[in-house]
């Protein structure tokens, strides 16, 4: 295929996809529901080498070549290659490894296999022809954990230097599935073909940068298994917070749509409150006020009409403030300034009973001792929304780091409290509870000064119609970088919000 312009990538591939997101553990366990209950493990295997083949056959590529691994992944292979050939495709089979090693629904796979099948090791993986227009990748699937080097690691570079196009079984090899990362060497596909349901190792990066555009088939195995796992990774697309999206009626009015806050920083940085203050009114918050000190509060007063102020002197203003149960939700942080009031500051929204989003500096003044922080959230009952980049994270939560993103999220939502939106290309949304949702839609030019403002605004403005937190922050994630794409390259985070009635009309239910 050939190359794609940013501006043309499908970077909404993932959108009508089921929303559970499985580990390789809880996938290999769903096949051993559905063979338990009756399907034959073979039977799985015929059905993957079938959409295997079909996806190949989209390539329109007449010279083939399957690198089969040693296990069910080369098993899927050895079932395209049979009806590939069958189909008139000229074929062939390299297995890594001797074909008596094979074992299970591999071993009947490579018993029907009626062509030639070329051995591959370390004594032969330089000599090995790949010259192919197109190279299905049977090695290994999502069950890989470990680094390809040696032999191996050099024929999966050969591949990726290679001019053919390359289809990848599952997950291309060398991509761990449950976490995304790449240990050693690693297939970069051109499509990646998976089964039932996506792994982490699609939609976390740098997995999801080898695997090219991805595409599911059902094999033969039901929804029901969900009643027997325990599936707590989730993919954030519409269909899983719609249910809890806010509804506008007739009778609705702005007081039933939630009054948000936005804690202003210093008057040389009164800009990232009002991006904020701003998406929290876009993203349907029935009125929006900035708390300000009052040299910035003129300053505000020269740019907002349709935002309220409120002057705020500092943590005793801000109780006062906050004493108004009227104030649904607080967001705060966005260029608050690293000096001890801010830490005062976050302490009077957390003693509110407000649902609160701490952002950048609101986070950043707890590096060092968060203790208090953490202790604060636990006594409160309202929720409360972590907003971290990845080098916030490693201040706030240095002890989270030996893991895959998903679990260094989930781990720092159970330490804090707080739901945790762990910012990046994919990004994180973890709930204390355990659920975590990947972001999947995010484009390049999202990454612009300003724009985690502005989805501290969204969060905000969300939690403010009692969208409860983990849903109302995938939701967020979701809206803002839908905004990104809408608007397209050369985006600033001033153009986010403007965006965002654009969004909301996909969204929104009408009572």
């Amino acid at each position: 295929m050939a190359k794609k312009k940013a501006s043309e990538r499908k970077i909404g591939m993932f959108a009508d996809m089921p929303v559970e997101i499985l580990t390789p553990d809880e996938m290999a366990r769903a096949d051993r529901i559905t063979i338990e209950a009756g399907l034959a493990g073979y039977d799985l295997m015929l059905a993957a080498g079938h959409a295997v083949a079909g996806a190949a056959t989209a390539f329109s590529a007449d010279r083939i070549l399957v690198l089969a691994g040693p296990g069910n992944n080369g098993g899927d292979g050895l079932v395209a290659a049979q009806l590939l050939q069958q189909a008139g495709r000229n074929v062939r089979v390299a297995l890594w490894g001797r074909p008596e090693l094979l074992r299970g629904d591999a071993a009947n796979a490579i018993a029907d296999y009626s062509g030639a099948v070329e051995l591959v090791g370390e004594e032969n993986a330089d000599e090995i022809d790949i010259d192919a227009d197109l190279i299905i990748d049977a090695l290994f699937g999502a069950g890989l954990s470990r680094g390809l080097a040696g032999g191996l690691g050099r024929l999966v570079e050969r591949v990726n230097q290679g001019t053919a196009k390359v289809l990848a079984v599952d997950l291309p090899s060398g991509v761990d599935g449950a976490t995304g990362a790449i240990a050693g060497h690693a297939i970069k596909s051109d499509r990646t073909i998976t089964f039932f349901r996506l792994k982490p190792g699609h939609v976390l990066f740098p997995g999801r940068r080898h695997c090219g555009e991805t595409q599911l088939a059902q094999i033969g195995i039901t929804p029901d298994v969900f009643a027997q796992l325990s599936v707590e990774r989730f993919l954030n697309v519409q269909a899983l917070w719609q249910s809890h999206f806010p509804k506008i009626g007739d009778e609705t009015h702005k007081y039933r749509r939630g009054h948000a806050l936005i804690v202003s920083g210093p008057w040389a940085n009164t800009g990232a409150s009002r991006l904020a203050a701003g998406a929290a009114l876009r993203s349907g918050a029935g009125l929006v006020t900035v708390a300000a000190d009052s040299e910035a509060a003129r300053i505000h007063a020269a740019h907002l009409t349709a935002i309220m102020i409120r002057q705020c002197d500092g943590p005793s203003d801000l109780t006062a403030i906050l004493d108004d149960a009227r104030f649904t939700a607080v967001g705060i942080g966005p260029a608050a300034g690293l000096a001890e009031q801010t830490k005062d500051l976050v302490m009077a929204c957390l003693h509110s009973g407000a649902a609160i989003v701490l952002d950048a500096d609101a986070l950043m003044v707890f590096a060092d001792d968060r203790k208090p922080l953490f202790q604060a959230i636990g006594e409160r009952d309202a929720p409360v929304v972590m907003t971290p980049h990845a080098g916030e994270f490693a201040r706030l939560f240095p002890d989270v780091s030996d893991s895959g993103r998903i679990e260094q999220a989930g781990r720092a939502a159970a330490l804090s409290g707080a739901t945790v939106i762990f910012k990046g290309a994919d990004t994180i949304v973890a709930s204390p509870s355990g659920p975590a949702s990947v972001l999947a839609n995010a484009p390049p030019w999202l990454a612009t000064a300003g724009s985690g403002d502005v989805l501290t605004g969204i969060v905000t403005g969300l939690l403010a119609q009692g969208m409860p937190a983990f849903h109302g922050a995938s939701a967020a994630v979701w809206m803002h970088a839908e905004a990104a794409s809408a608007f397209g390259p050369g985006l600033t985070a001033d153009d986010l919000p403007a965006e965002l009635p654009l969004i909301l009309r996909k969204i929104y239910i009408y009572d």
